[in-house]
């Protein structure tokens, strides 16, 4: 077991430096099945364009990389800032780096430039560029579902949306006569 305090890495790929790694503890235990790295006290990682500037970074208040896996479970405050502007929020996030997946079984909201969406489940690939994200809510713009009553009529007026059908669980209408 190995513990390092203060830790402020820089990480370079072919000479030039990517990343960062920001993080007050930093155990490396290799004697444990299968071997981790913790950051029990928090990490920010943070990855740099070619002038310095901080293109994408993912925060969370604890984080456990388990190295013969190459997974990472990334748990409280999970706060991920993509290069194409997404914002990711959660309690939680997996990241496996061999699938090269995102997954998340809690609360999770996902914030693009043109939408914002919220639900239990999230699954998605490592860019977020395609994501899954079930019993959700959101808010979309009129063109992203398309309906067969959504064109306006002759008179350029639009039709009032469709009634929701009923479920069984919800009492008929009272009959006004």
């Amino acid at each position: 077991m190995m513990t390092s305090y203060g830790v402020n890495a820089l990480v370079s790929d072919s000479g030039v430096i990517k990343y960062r790694i920001v993080t007050e503890q930093w155990d490396v235990n290799t004697a444990v099945n299968p071997p981790r790295w913790l950051f029990e006290k928090g990490i920010l990682l943070e990855q740099f364009d070619q002038k310095y500037h901080v293109e994408s970074y993912i925060q969370c208040d604890t984080a456990y990389y388990y190295t013969s896996l190459r997974k990472w479970h990334l748990r409280g405050r999970v706060r991920i800032i993509t290069k194409d502007g997404l914002r990711y929020l959660s309690e939680e996030l997996i990241w496996d780096e061999g699938k090269h997946e995102l997954s998340a079984n809690c609360y999770s909201q996902l914030i693009t430039p043109e939408r914002q969406l919220e639900g239990n489940y999230f699954r998605s690939d490592e860019r977020m560029s395609t994501y899954y994200i079930s019993n959700t809510k959101g808010s979309f713009e009129r063109g992203d579902i398309e309906g067969k009553d959504d064109k306006p009529h002759a008179d350029g007026t639009t039709p009032p949306p469709a009634p929701m059908p009923r479920t069984p669980m919800q009492p008929r209408p009272k009959s006004t006569r």
